[in-house]
């Protein structure tokens, strides 16, 4: 098997298990203690050493680990992204029509809503439940399937295939139960907790995505998966982190939530998560006074969310001159408009270190009369103004609930990752 291959099948194995934020992050910090990665929680001090590894998390969707060498200047940070838009399940959600329970839902970020149709989705997220008096957090997942966002036949709208404006209120309400009784959701989910209904107190919960991952293609060059954008990166910077020790800097990975609606949330990229960490690292290192503001200096962050590859039935709304391809390798994101951060100096500096470890890359603009999407990297340095470089890597069907990807590319973010947090 090729390595590219492997690289991929391990990633979207990973995405596979991973069917929301706080999924995400109970399997990179499982994985991460098993490496040898000490526990931190913000409610007591760091007390921390060098040759140490350690994470914190946030809110049990967003997490900082990083790598301590004995002697150091500054930090490496990889950021990127926990969320992906899908939908959410309100908190009174069960209605009613005709005997059918279907599920009262809303969107979660910029989403291609025609691909949720037809498609066996599970529910997945966090429940709080009551403990002796207390709420205490629990994953949940359903065991496989559970509702499915049906569509309406032909038939019965001859115009479907002339184009929708779709209303999530009516017509994207998952189906979940025929001739139930009411409260027979809460009685679901309490039952596959072990708990009363009564104990449950509150939820966060989305649909998610049941396809399989698939690699595709003549020469296997392609994949499909649910949440490419941003588990890729995610997932690459943290299996990075994992394998590599850093030299002269310290190597972090900074994963937030809620990048997918603009980042303002006390877990997401424009919090205080990160300066926080990073001043109480510094604090406990020693580095007092203006010695926190040298490592600042001495800093580097990538900020790492996909880019639109040219779609080859669409070209005309990607940029005339930059034609990133899929399997081209990373996307240094440029944008006059500063919602990338990338400029002449840090982009430079990227291409020197990919063009001394063979790494492809290439560039992405967006087309001038075509608006993007934005970024955390743009956001993040308002609390931790270092020199960053927004990057990505190509994708097809960005923000669908199976989104298209290169092979190759997967190998080619593994080995930046590994070069940036080796620095």
């Amino acid at each position: 098997m090729n390595e590219y291959i492997k690289d991929t099948m391990e990633m979207t194995d990973f995405i596979r298990r991973s069917p929301s934020p706080y999924h995400v992050i109970r399997n990179i910090t499982s994985e991460l203690e098993a490496a040898g990665f000490e526990r931190l929680t913000e409610k007591k001090p760091f007390s921390l050493q060098k040759g140490h590894s350690y994470y914190v998390t946030r809110n049990s969707s967003s997490v900082i680990a990083f790598r301590i060498p004995e002697k150091f200047m500054g930090f490496s940070i990889a950021a990127a992204h926990t969320d992906s838009p899908c939908f959410r399940i309100k908190p009174s959600c069960e209605a009613e029509n005709h005997g059918y329970t279907r599920l009262n839902v809303e969107k979660y970020g910029g989403m291609l809503m025609a691909p949720w149709f037809d498609r066996p989705l599970s529910i997945a997220g966090r429940v709080f439940v009551n403990k002796d008096g207390n709420p205490e957090e629990r994953l949940f997942e359903t065991d496989g399937p559970a509702v499915s966002i049906v569509n309406l036949a032909i038939h019965q709208n001859r115009d479907a295939n002339n184009g929708i404006k779709y209303s999530v209120q009516k017509e994207l309400m998952p189906i979940f139960a025929q001739d139930a009784p009411k409260g027979s959701f809460r009685s679901f989910v309490a039952s596959r907790l072990g708990v009363r209904e009564d104990d449950i107190l509150d939820w966060d919960l989305c649909l998610s995505d049941t396809t399989p991952p698939a690699v595709w293609g003549r020469e296997k060059e392609f994949f499909s998966s649910p949440r490419i954008d941003d588990l890729q990166c995610a997932h690459s910077a943290f299996r990075a982190l994992k394998e590599t020790e850093p030299k002269d800097r310290i190597s972090m990975i900074a994963l937030f939530d809620n990048e997918e609606v603009g980042s303002g949330t006390g877990q997401g990229a424009l919090s205080d998560f990160l300066s926080s960490v990073t001043d109480r690292i510094l604090l406990s290192l020693g580095a007092i006074g203006e010695e926190r503001y040298l490592h600042l200096a001495s800093s580097f962050m990538i900020s790492a969310d996909n880019g639109h590859a040219v779609h080859p039935n669409y070209a005309e709304k990607s940029d005339i001159t930059n034609s990133p391809r899929l399997n081209g390798g990373i996307l240094i994101k440029y944008s006059a408009n500063q919602k990338y951060t990338t400029d002449a100096s840090t982009g430079s500096e990227l291409k020197s270190l990919m063009n001394a470890n063979g790494i492809p890359y290439q560039v992405f603009v967006n087309n001038s009369d075509v608006l993007g999407g934005s970024t955390l990297g743009n956001l993040s340095i308002q609390k931790v103004s270092v020199r960053t470089a927004d990057i990505g890597v190509a994708q097809l069907a960005m923000h669908s609930p199976y989104e298209c990807g290169g092979t190759k590319d997967t190998t080619a973010l593994l080995s930046l990752f590994r070069a940036f947090l080796s620095l």
